[in-house]
C-alpha cells in the first residue's frame, strides 16, 4: 500500500478527513487547488472527485469548462493509479484522450474505475484509466482516458 492511501485510510477515522486530505493534496500539486475539488472515495480500481460549478471554472457560455473538466479527469485517474500501484512502482500520466460530449452546469464529479486490477510487473507498462466527468444528475457529460506509465522504481 502506497503512503497516499495509507494517509486517506487514516485520515476516514476522523471528521473533515476526505476534506484534510484534499488540502493536502492540493498543496503538494497546488494545480489541482484551481477547481476546488474534494475526495470522496480512494481505494484500488477507485477514486471519486467532487467540485462545485463556481466562477472561476466557467466558460463563456457558463458551463463548466472543457480544461477544468480535464483538470477534474486528471485528479481522479491519479490518486487512484496511486492507491492501485503497489508502492514498489512509480507512475506518471503520459497522454490523455478527451470526449466532450455535452455541457454542464451543475457541481461536477469525476470517476476513475478500472474493472480489473493489473498485475505489475517489472518491466514498465501503460495502463490506460477510463474517467467519466458527471453532472449532478450523474450524467457523463466528459469522458477521458488517461494512459498512465508505470515503472518498478530504480533501487536506493
Amino acid at each position: 500500500m502506497g503512503a497516499n492511501l495509507r494517509i486517506w485510510n487514516s485520515l476516514q477515522r476522523i471528521p473533515f478527513g476526505n476534506w484534510l486530505f484534499t488540502q493536502a493534496l492540493c498543496f503538494k500539486a497546488p494545480y489541482f487547488r484551481t477547481v476546488h475539488p474534494l475526495v470522496l472515495e480512494m481505494r484500488p480500481g477507485l477514486c471519486r472527485v467532487q467540485a462545485p460549478n463556481r466562477r472561476g471554472v466557467r466558460n463563456h457560455l457558463g458551463s463548466y469548462h472543457a480544461i477544468a473538466s480535464c483538470n477534474m479527469a486528471e485528479l481522479a485517474a491519479g490518486m487512484m493509479t496511486d492507491a492501485t500501484v503497489p508502492s514498489t512502482h512509480r507512475w506518471i500520466p503520459v497522454g490523455m484522450t478527451v470526449e466532450y460530449k455535452a455541457k454542464a452546469t451543475t457541481a461536477v464529479t469525476s470517476v476513475a474505475r478500472l474493472d480489473r486490477i493489473p498485475e505489475f510487473a517489472d518491466a514498465p507498462t501503460e495502463l490506460v484509466v477510463p474517467v467519466d466527468v458527471l453532472d449532478s444528475d450523474g450524467a457523463a457529460f466528459v469522458t477521458a482516458r488517461i494512459t498512465m506509465r508505470v515503472s518498478k522504481k530504480p533501487a536506493p
